[in-house]
């Protein structure tokens, strides 16, 4: 590795959970290879995470704004307000940086980087495939589904065939959010504008994808996958988990108690919230297997989980929590698959602790990461829904068994303990996402004698 006297990085990204996670690991790895990290964010979090210094830059949102602002209008605030502040910080700031890496919905971020001529990184917090279909769609190179056409089957190089209803939902007619469709517009038609592109995913896991991406405009190197260390068979150095209770949480304890891949372990992500029927629903399911579970709800309107009744009528079953702590949960013997909406850091976590997954796609790029894992990567099931858009109590107790008795279900956990050991892999001295982020802290060295601060 090159040497400079301090090589100052910036880590800039929204205070999203989503977000800050990926980045926050990317971050520590960076400091592992000897670089100085600074992360700034939106959002109040730990003054000093794993070496990381934070800083808050403001979002534009009024600290006396009453309720929660629509994404849209959150967005739009934050693409107003952001730049300005952001490089009020830089500007004030002791260090002079080398490089700067931000989120993709962070766009905004390469302007002001290119205003003080400095280099930047994007980390791609989805996987390549996404990036792929974004890059495809967003430069019209293949035809995608549209109001007057919506069935369109989508097919690209190094994937299957999409159906309408696995592909990501911002690029289909029917996307209601505006903002991030104008976000993900600005990212593919300014690739160019960024040097690197830094994924978390892993080479072996979606390698012909990651061929195909040559053409970008930008290096596009996996760097991942970006979970904590406990999953990756290290040490877990002060218990890697960002999202912490306020009160204790009784999880472990419980699982100690269970058998051997006898846990369904179901959890939505720190965003989603289902509606009433939905939770009755999947609790019905649950009910008719019989089986243990550990279940994460967030109940409509906080309601306590005694309001609802076919909660309570499962309680002496499983365990129903506010909370768990992802990381040991997924990492215990006795959990037997995941049930999850197939948000991207739970999926890797998942691929990295063996754990085969009933996958239960909302929005955003689940549906396409659900494809993902039952026709490449073969560790579990898609849960299917009505034309309503909704979950059964049958159809949930059908995935249970088939992914924790049924005849496919030691080729699901083959498969995903296959993906663990590969995984693992990837980021050990000398695998292939490490000899990717030497590459990258390298270059990121050899900017730091040439960056002259503005």
């Amino acid at each position: 590795m090159n040497s400079c006297e301090q090589t100052n990085v910036l880590l800039v990204t929204v205070g999203a959970h989503g977000h800050l996670n990926p980045i926050l690991t990317l971050g520590k790895c960076l400091v592992s290879k000897g670089l100085h990290v600074t992360l700034a964010t939106t959002h109040n979090i730990l003054k000093n995470t794993f070496g990381i210094d934070v800083e808050i830059f403001s979002d534009g949102i009024p600290k006396d704004y009453n309720g929660r602002p629509s994404m849209d209008y959150y967005m739009d605030t934050l693409s107003k307000f952001g730049p300005i502040n952001l490089l009020a910080l830089i500007r004030a700031h002791r260090s002079k940086f080398s490089c700067i890496i931000g989120t993709p919905f962070v766009p905004w971020v390469v302007d002001v980087a290119d205003e003080l001529g400095v280099p930047t990184a994007m980390l791609w917090i989805q996987p390549c495939a996404l990036f792929k279909i974004y890059h495809c769609f967003y430069n019209q190179l293949i035809e995608f589904p549209t109001e007057s056409n919506p069935n369109i089957i989508v097919k690209l190089h190094g994937l299957p065939k999409f159906s309408p209803d696995e592909l990501p939902s911002f690029v289909l007619p029917t996307n209601k959010v505006r903002s991030f469709d104008s976000i993900l517009n600005n990212v593919f038609h300014n690739l160019h504008k960024w040097k690197w592109v830094l994924g978390n995913s892993f080479t072996e896991l979606e390698n012909e994808v990651i061929g195909s991406l040559d053409d970008v405009g930008c290096e596009f190197w996996p760097v991942g996958p970006l979970v904590p260390a406990r999953l990756l068979g290290k040490e877990d150095d002060d218990g890697f988990d960002y999202i912490k209770s306020n009160g204790e949480s009784d999880c472990i304890t419980w699982l100690n108690k269970q058998k051997p891949c006898s846990v369904v372990y179901i959890s939505f992500g720190s965003v989603l919230s289902l509606s009433e029927k939905e939770i009755e629903n999947i609790a019905a399911g649950l009910k008719a297997t019989n089986r243990p579970f550990l279940w994460v709800v967030k109940t409509p309107g906080d309601k306590e989980v005694k309001e609802l009744g076919f909660l309570e009528d499962i309680k002496w079953q499983g365990l129903i929590v506010r909370w768990s702590p992802q990381t040991e949960v997924l990492s215990h013997s006795s959990v037997g698959c995941f049930l999850s909406h197939c948000g991207w850091n739970s999926l890797l976590e998942s691929l990295a602790a063996g754990v085969p997954v009933i996958a239960c796609p909302q929005w955003t790029d689940q549906p396409t990461n659900a494809k993902l894992v039952t026709d490449i990567w073969g560790v579990g099931v898609k849960l299917k829904k009505d034309l309503k858009g909704v979950v059964s109590g049958e159809e949930v107790s059908r995935c249970v068994e088939e992914v924790m008795g049924g005849r496919r279900s030691e080729e699901f956990r083959k498969n995903a303990l296959v993906w663990k050991a590969v995984a693992r892999e990837a980021l050990v001295d000398g695998g292939s996402s490490d000899k990717n982020i030497e590459l990258f802290v390298n270059e990121v060295i050899s900017c730091c004698s040439s960056y002259k601060g503005k």
